[in-house]
């Protein structure tokens, strides 16, 4: 019987650095930071590298690369800049996301559909050098069809809609944003694409998203440095593995359930 895979978890280490920047020196350590996420469950660390290097820097990421166990996600823009530095370093993964100089974190999904033709040399030589290459769409199929038509093997669907109807108690929205992104992740996989989902994540949402068997990664970042002020870094990576566990065995017994209705129909 076949079984619901290992849902893996993303730790972002962004804002570590956010903390670290706002006095200058070193202290706090983002690579710290994900030798500690690391120890207490995670699957990979993610690195938003941006054009004004407000919280993640070059040394940071040549650390990352260098000291850490396991896959580097680099998540940044689709400039040349970039693109050379991604060259450079070859991460394990690069996820294209939209950026703009006035956000404080990204805000919405990169337009694929619209930028098709800027879009796919970029990921062609990201493709050609072995950089398996993540796009952070919206769940709207016709961003999922282009993304697979640019031969791009992952998305990330972006999930900061759904989570912040949800803090504000917007269930009509909540609602409809949930089935955006349940029926993205199907479309998605469909696709022959592999599905990620992030964005404003928090104990609560991971745990109910995790139990979405196409999904195959949560990147998180925000919450658990947030949580990690109350509790510590470790016990917020923690909790948030045992959330998705939660999650994941829900999603197992709906698989389950749903064979043993069909063998028993036939």
């Amino acid at each position: 019987m076949p079984g619901i895979s290992h849902l893996r978890l993303g730790v972002n280490v962004d804002h570590v650095a956010t903390i670290r920047n706002a006095r200058g020196g070193r202290h706090p350590d983002p690579v710290k930071a994900a030798q500690l996420a690391i120890a207490a469950g995670a699957d990979g660390i993610t690195a938003h590298l941006r054009e004004d290097r407000r919280h993640i820097r070059d040394d940071d990421i040549a650390r990352l690369m260098s000291e850490i166990s396991k896959p580097l996600n680099f998540e940044m823009a689709a400039t040349d800049e970039m693109i050379a530095i991604a060259l450079q370093t070859k991460p394990h993964a690069v996820c294209l996301v939209p950026e703009k100089r006035t956000e404080r974190t990204t805000e919405g999904g990169l337009d694929v559909a619209g930028q098709r033709a800027a879009l796919a040399p970029k990921i062609a030589v990201l493709n050609d050098a072995g950089i398996r290459v993540s796009l952070f769409i919206a769940a709207d199929p016709a961003q999922i069809e282009t993304a697979a038509a640019l031969h791009a093997p992952v998305i990330e669907l972006h999930t900061g809609a759904w989570c912040d109807a949800q803090a504000e108690g917007r269930r009509d929205l909540a609602s409809a944003e949930w089935l955006r992104i349940r029926d993205g992740a199907k479309q998605a996989k469909a696709l022959g694409l592999e599905v990620h989902a992030g964005h404003g994540l928090n104990y609560e949402t991971a745990e109910v998203i995790a139990a979405l068997p196409e999904i195959v990664e949560l990147n998180i970042g925000h919450f658990l440095v947030g949580e990690a002020v109350f509790v510590g870094f470790t016990e917020s990576v923690l909790r948030m593995r045992a959330a998705m566990e939660r999650g994941r065995a829900i999603a197992f017994s709906s698989e389950v359930e749903s064979i043993s209705r069909k063998e028993n129909a036939s």
